[in-house]
């Protein structure tokens, strides 16, 4: 994008009407999920939009399940750890499950403490009838990122892991989307939602879609950095591996184990001779 310069050390953090100036000018936003400030640093260094602080670090940091058991403490900790370690990248968190559904009092309550953390936007699911509360967190000043199609929070209710929008889905999707924008979110995740329709909703919308299994007519993508990097022996089908960062971290790891162990770790460059 147009505020990241190779060229300059001087860089300007993305905020929202960078995103609406992304839209109209059809650059394609890049989005990342990040957990902690090394890897955030890293990811901001190469010039990544936007930083999620997703709560799927449930299931890729903390080794539950799912991201339902992820508590506001511990998105707040990840939060803070992401933002005071990035320049440029918009912070985005997500709102866990059970800190907003109840209303927007309960949401607005969410919101104040993920910025507090350090957050510049946050998220969270559901269409329209999430709209008081996109609404409210606006009018507070507290930009929302909307998302629809597979939502994780509600993995239970939806089914499993399935793609979602099709036939007469997608006009209650179409609606959601309307209903969120029109309440005040400043960009819309899609995720697994078919093609067509992801299409459909990014030409509707005057607000930036970003997709994850949502295909290639959107403003932009997000994944989670562990698929991205190829941190784990298995990736969604919507995900690319751009690197197998895993097996050079296990390499790493074995090689000075066997230094360790060998005793040529540390030699006389690594220690104190007085």
């Amino acid at each position: 994008m147009s505020t990241y310069s190779e060229k300059s050390t001087k860089v300007q953090r993305l905020r929202v009407h960078h995103l609406a100036q992304a839209k109209q000018r059809g650059e394609k936003l890049v989005m990342l999920t990040a957990y902690d400030a090394v890897t955030a640093r890293i990811l901001d260094a190469a010039g990544t939009d936007l930083l999620l602080v997703g709560d799927s670090i449930g299931n890729t940091m903390l080794g539950r399940e799912n991201t339902l058991e992820v508590t506001l403490d511990e998105m707040a900790v990840a939060t803070r750890a992401v933002a005071s370690a990035t320049t440029r990248a918009m912070v985005v968190a997500d709102f866990p499950f059970g800190t907003y559904e109840s209303g927007p009092s309960q949401a607005l309550a969410t919101g104040v403490r993920l910025l507090k953390a350090g957050a510049q936007a946050v998220k969270l699911e559901g269409g329209a009838t999430r709209a008081k509360s996109v609404k409210a967190l606006t009018e507070a000043g507290i930009p929302v990122v909307g998302h629809l199609g597979f939502t994780p929070q509600s993995v239970n209710l939806l089914g499993g892991y399935r793609v979602q929008g099709r036939g007469e889905a997608g006009e209650q999707l179409l609606a959601d989307a309307r209903a969120l924008q029109e309440a005040g979110a400043v960009a819309l995740v899609l995720e697994m939602v078919p093609e067509p329709l992801a299409a459909e909703v990014t030409q509707m919308l005057s607000i930036p879609t970003i997709g994850i299994g949502a295909g290639a007519q959107v403003d932009g993508q997000v994944l989670v950095w562990t698929d991205m990097a190829g941190m784990t022996q298995w990736t969604p089908r919507f995900a690319a591996r751009f690197g197998e960062v895993g097996a050079q971290l296990e390499k790493a790891a074995a090689s000075y184990g066997q230094a360790v162990r060998s005793g040529a770790f540390p030699d006389a460059d690594h220690w104190f001779a007085k």
